[in-house]
């Protein structure tokens, strides 16, 4: 039996800073290995949001023409960015509206994917559309989605209507609204 005298302190003290050389090792990696997390996560956000622009840039002049043949719209604006006096800021894939007799504004959301969340997403917009835009108070506001592929497409689809959006699907390259002849916009007021 090894005694305490007996112990080779020497190899033990040899041991500890082994150890402590593998555990800093360890931990550069680790950072090392973090930061290449942080960079992929990075970059895969930058696909995303290119495939947005893309998907944005697909669906603007089919866009351009609902709004302006359908809804008689003067002023279409793809891509506002706003930020009001406390600083919060919304983006806006497409704001179109007129004055005069028409009197309206539509905000439009487009979607690559349309989950619920897009449709919470645009409400929560217009809800707070006239904090952001209050040079547009007095008009009719209208919200439409544009979507490329919703899943799962019956059910999202009457939970928009139901919502009092309007909604466009793409079919041959070209979004077209599609709504029944009997839907009924929702109005938001400022």
């Amino acid at each position: 039996m090894q005694t305490l005298k007996d112990y080779d302190w020497q190899a033990l003290y040899q041991s500890i800073c082994e150890l402590k050389e593998v555990q800093k090792e360890t931990g550069k990696q680790m950072k090392q290995t973090d930061k290449k997390i942080k960079e992929l996560g990075k970059q895969i956000g930058g696909i995303g949001e290119k495939f947005g622009y893309f998907t944005e840039g697909l669906a603007l002049p089919s866009m351009k023409k609902i709004l302006r043949n359908q809804f008689k719209m003067e002023v279409i604006s793809p891509g506002v960015i706003v930020k009001n006096k406390n600083g919060q800021e919304r983006e806006i894939d497409v704001l179109a509206y007129a004055n005069a007799d028409i009197n309206t504004v539509i905000v439009v959301e487009i979607k690559s994917k349309l989950r619920e969340e897009g449709i919470l997403q645009i409400k929560n917009t217009l809800q707070e559309f006239f904090h952001f835009f209050p040079e547009h108070k007095g008009k009719k506001l209208l919200g439409i989605i544009a979507a490329i592929d919703v899943k799962p497409h019956r059910l999202i689809k009457q939970k928009i209507l139901e919502e009092g959006l309007y909604y466009a699907e793409i079919n041959n390259d070209i979004f077209r609204l599609k709504v029944p002849k009997n839907f009924k916009a929702k109005v938001w007021e400022g």
